[in-house]
């Protein structure tokens, strides 16, 4: 069932489920979470059930403030301290060591854990009255599309779950995840924000997990998948003179093709489904997954989408587009 995030009564009844070892779907500024009491496995392993997800890839653990980050973590490198003192509440991820004995099921067996402060109202609302961290993977199933909306999460998971309705979400793909494990800071996923930006916060150079020695010795973390973020068409990144190209051959009988594009396309039939993609990264992230999921909705078996453009505001969307054309 949905319920309006803004009535207090919704939220206080969402946090009971949670004590009492349910589920919940709630709404974040990046995507809806499926929630569950980080501190108990076995709530947690509701949500590796609910989404067919393996047990030891690991879950983010949404807390209501950076108090609650020592519930949680065994030590806080300055650098990563400075990290969410910039960006909490908001679409930061910070990998930490995880204190023993604490939320293993969420941390996927892991020594680390993966914490975020959201930035949406009705999430730390939620949060706060839960009294306790929420242990929340997009609320969809394994390596789908991420919702972004709570009717999204309702069409995947039915009326029996509890669904907190807090809109659209604002920004629309997941936080940007960092290793703060080490003694340098590791970029392990991008999100929205920038490695700039992230690096103007922390005071030193983050870098890419490609980096590390040895190779794939950074902690697993959410959403790194070669293929991820998949609807159920097959996606295709192209850039726009091979669309155009593609298209003209075709001609008439093109069909059963949606286009996500910048560029003003010639389109020679009128069964192909075109949307626009935004000039700007920002809007693009935001509006991405609920356009994968309409062209779903509607049975479309191709998707061609124009690649995004150079920039590193950018990378966000383009990392959640190379793994989507990857499935």
């Amino acid at each position: 069932m949905i319920l309006p995030g803004t009535d207090p009564q919704a939220i206080m009844e969402a946090a009971r489920r949670i004590r009492a070892g349910d589920l919940v779907g709630f709404p974040t500024e990046t995507v809806y979470g499926l929630g569950a009491d980080a501190s108990s496995d076995e709530a947690v392993a509701g949500i590796f059930a609910a989404k067919g997800r393996p047990a030891d890839h690991p879950l983010i653990v949404h807390v209501a403030d950076a108090a609650q980050v020592n519930d949680y973590a065994s030590s806080v490198p300055p650098f990563a301290a400075r990290l969410t003192k910039a960006f909490w509440p908001g679409p930061l991820t910070v990998i930490l060591p995880r204190r023993e004995g604490i939320a293993a099921a969420a941390a996927g067996g892991q020594n680390s854990i993966g914490l975020r402060c959201p930035s949406h109202p009705v999430a730390l609302a939620f949060l706060q009255a839960c009294g306790t961290g929420v242990a929340g993977p997009s609320a969809n199933r394994f390596g789908r599309v991420s919702p972004t909306t709570a009717q999204h999460v309702a069409g995947e998971f039915g009326e029996a779950l509890l669904v907190l309705d807090g809109g659209p979400c604002a920004v629309g793909i997941e936080s940007s995840i960092v290793d703060c494990t080490r003694s340098r800071p590791v970029l392990l996923r991008p999100g929205v924000l920038t490695r700039a930006q992230l690096e103007a916060a922390c005071g030193e150079p983050v870098l890419d997990k490609e980096d590390l020695q040895p190779a794939g010795s950074a902690p697993r973390a959410p959403g790194t998948l070669d293929a991820h973020y998949a609807p159920n068409a097959k996606v295709r990144l192209m850039d726009a003179g091979a669309i155009q190209t593609a298209l003209d051959l075709l001609g008439a009988d093109a069909a059963h093709i949606a286009l996500y594009a910048r560029s003003m396309l010639r389109i020679p039939s009128s069964n192909v489904l075109f949307r626009r993609m935004p000039d700007n990264a920002a809007s693009t992230a935001q509006q991405l997954f609920a356009v994968l999921r309409d062209f779903d909705a509607q049975g479309i078996p191709l998707i061609w989408i124009e690649h995004p453009p150079a920039g590193a505001e950018w990378d966000g969307v383009r990392d959640r587009l190379g793994r989507a054309a990857a499935s």
